[in-house]
């Protein structure tokens, strides 16, 4: 099955690699989504990279390397078309920044680098570890090792805070910051896009739908799986509360997200819409919505067709985020 890419690219900071606006996010595809079969995992994957997405999003933990594994299998027969982007660090103890040590860097790239079937990874981000592993040469220079010894061809960052990517921008071998982004949640754009933007520093979008909540589909009723993050993590029990609806109470983006849903309107999605507010950001290299099915996976790509958001409608994003969500927004983001 060959690759085809009628979606828009862009260059991936200094990595040589141009990848479409709108990646695929495969958390969903390992675990805490609830259940995604094989086969469901399998159709998301052929159906976006069908679609012309480029950029593969995965993680060495999401699903204890179930996803990985399950994109080496849906590139079997693919060449080397898609850019695949994988994260290491989460399964050391997420508080402690002395488990990341060379030894250990070095074994979970390599772990990575089997479940994935790849001899040298494209890119690898640490994935949002202690704030003090921003700041550690001794991990740069592991990571500029293991670029030299061709284990990985590319590193970067994912990162909770603003503070933690500039700290990141800092040391010249980092290629890509990770960062949540979406009409919820903007401190990004003050500082850390131009920051990047400036040190040919790729930017991926994650949450971009802030968990779902920006389909427009959810009511102050709706429930979730109890693996489900948006279930056991939704006052940060178990990782970063940002990760679960960019940490804005539910009901307060269930009442947000029917606002946006009025300003994109009837013709477009909501979600389509949201990917496109974005991908208009200056400095936003790609977004890395998930996907749970099929249907899901092309109404993401399809925002990538949309036309830019008009003035008046980023005017009125911007009045919802000030009365709705900005009182909500902890200080750290």
């Amino acid at each position: 099955m060959s690759c085809s890419t009628p979606l828009e690219t862009r260059p991936l900071g200094r990595t040589g690699a141009a990848v479409s606006v709108v990646g695929l996010g495969t958390w969903q595809l390992g675990g805490d989504w609830g259940d995604v079969s094989e086969h469901d995992a399998a159709g998301v994957l052929d159906a976006a990279l069908d679609a012309g997405v480029t950029l593969l999003d995965t993680a060495d933990v999401y699903g204890d390397g179930r996803s990985e594994e399950r994109i080496r299998s849906a590139l079997a027969d693919r060449g080397e078309c898609p850019f695949v982007a994988t994260k290491v660090g989460r399964r050391a103890d997420p508080f402690v920044a002395e488990q990341y040590t060379p030894e250990n860097l070095r074994a979970w790239v390599d772990r990575s680098r089997r479940n994935l079937g790849m001899d040298t990874l494209d890119l690898v981000q640490l994935h949002c570890p202690p704030p003090a592993v921003y700041s550690d040469q001794r991990v740069y220079d592991t990571l500029d090792a293991l670029v030299e010894e061709q284990a990985i061809a590319a590193y970067g960052v994912s990162v909770e805070t603003v503070a933690e990517g500039l700290t990141a921008l800092q040391h010249p071998g980092v290629q890509t910051v990770q960062v949540i982004l979406n009409v919820f949640r903007r401190k990004p754009l003050e500082e850390l896009l131009p920051a990047a933007q400036r040190a040919e520093v790729g930017i991926l979008a994650r949450v971009p739908l802030a968990s779902g909540l920006l389909t427009g589909k959810y009511d102050e009723s709706t429930t979730f799986a109890a693996d489900d993050h948006r279930t056991f993590n939704r006052h940060g029990e178990a990782f970063d509360v940002g990760e679960t609806f960019a940490g804005v109470p539910f009901e307060v983006g269930v009442a947000a997200a029917r606002e946006v849903a009025e300003i994109a309107g009837p013709e477009e999605s909501t979600a389509a819409f949201s990917l496109r507010w974005v991908i208009d950001q200056p400095g936003v290299t790609t977004v890395i919505p998930g996907a749970r099915n099929i249907k899901q996976a092309l109404d993401n790509v399809a925002a990538a067709s949309l036309p830019p958001v008009t003035d008046a409608q980023l005017a009125d994003l911007e009045r919802v985020y000030d009365e709705r969500i900005r009182a909500h927004v902890h200080d750290r983001w």
